[in-house]
């Protein structure tokens, strides 16, 4: 036969409590089913196990025996009840963050600080993610939320991977300070790609989304780019811009007013990246990813306002403390 533990169980119950209703009121049921239980066990075991007296129930020695095997049954699942509230509580302030270098700048640090605000006893950690392998990490269980971006085409995850659109970051052309098209236009002109079509380019490597993105948009405008110098940052590209000798395509988050350096919006249609907050779609056990999701939004919302406030007159105060960020 197969053993039943939840037999086990009740037997237990019954020694413990001395009768049929107390341990019908510890399972939350009622006596008949109790009772419905016992016949049921007696009739599996083929032996008596439970003797019913006017002052309440004792067990046989069978039902002794099978009522010691009983407890460590019980002690088990009080066990067992004890560790999941501690792991779902554990679970429950626990939030694993991945994140690209402009995002950790930008859009994570105020969200954050509200989140220790409103949980000061979370347990936060966060980790650099490249873009590309945020789906991988919440798709392994390696990490609960992660902020990646897509560039041009929206992000299309896994079945099991949901993505959460935060914010679309415009790309923008970093100039030399001093370069005829920074100079001898207002500041809020804005350019379109063909004008730059015989300049010396910083672009990201060969290979990534960026890129690919950036020669799409040149072959539209009717050139092909002469890039001279390839790095993985966006940091790079704009120091490099600021020694004069190139231009470079950079998203507008990214921008860190290196020395040296001015931006142009682009006329439209303008190349974007979009960015998103990636988690599961069972992410039911870590809530605090819902919340920094919602935060996250709030920042962008903000970020996004300030983008399309007309801007200040007069000359920009340099600020030597300003964020840098790729």
């Amino acid at each position: 036969m197969v053993m039943d533990p939840g037999q086990l169980r009740l037997l237990a119950l019954i020694e413990r409590h001395g009768s049929l209703t107390a341990a019908a009121r510890a399972l939350h049921l009622t006596p008949a089913a109790i009772t419905q239980q016992v016949v049921k066990a007696e009739r599996d075991w083929q032996v008596p196990l439970v003797i019913r007296g006017p002052r309440g129930a004792t067990l046989t020695a069978a039902g002794a025996l099978l009522a010691s095997h009983g407890r460590t049954v019980e002690e088990a699942a009080d066990r067992a009840e004890a560790e999941l509230a501690a792991l779902l509580g554990h679970l429950s302030l626990r939030l694993r963050i991945g994140t690209f270098q402009a995002a950790a700048l930008h859009l994570l640090p105020p969200a954050l600080t509200a989140l220790r605000h409103r949980h000061p006893d979370a347990d936060v950690s966060v980790v650099d993610v490249v873009s590309g392998r945020g789906t991988d990490e919440i798709g392994a269980g390696r990490l609960d939320v992660v902020i990646v971006a897509s560039w041009g085409m929206p992000l299309v995850p896994p079945p099991h991977i949901r993505a959460h659109p935060l914010l679309l970051d415009p790309m923008v052309v970093v100039l030399p300070d001093d370069h005829p098209l920074a100079t001898g236009q207002p500041a809020d002109a804005e350019l379109h790609l063909e004008q730059l079509r015989d300049e010396s380019w910083v672009s990201i490597l060969a290979g990534h989304a960026a890129r690919e993105q950036f020669h799409d948009a040149a072959r539209e405008a009717g050139f092909t780019p002469a890039v001279r110098f390839e790095t993985e940052s966006y940091d790079v590209a704009q120091a490099l811009v600021g020694t004069g000798i190139a231009v470079a395509l950079v998203s507008r988050l990214a921008l860190t007013h290196a020395p040296g350096t001015t931006h142009r919006e682009l006329a439209h249609p303008r190349p974007y990246r979009q960015i998103y907050a990636v988690t599961r779609t069972d992410a039911g056990l870590t809530p605090l990813a819902d919340m920094l999701i919602g935060l996250l939004r709030d920042v962008a919302r903000h970020i996004t306002a300030a983008w399309e406030a007309p801007p200040r007159q007069g000359p920009r105060s340099s600020n030597p403390n300003s964020p840098h960020g790729a």
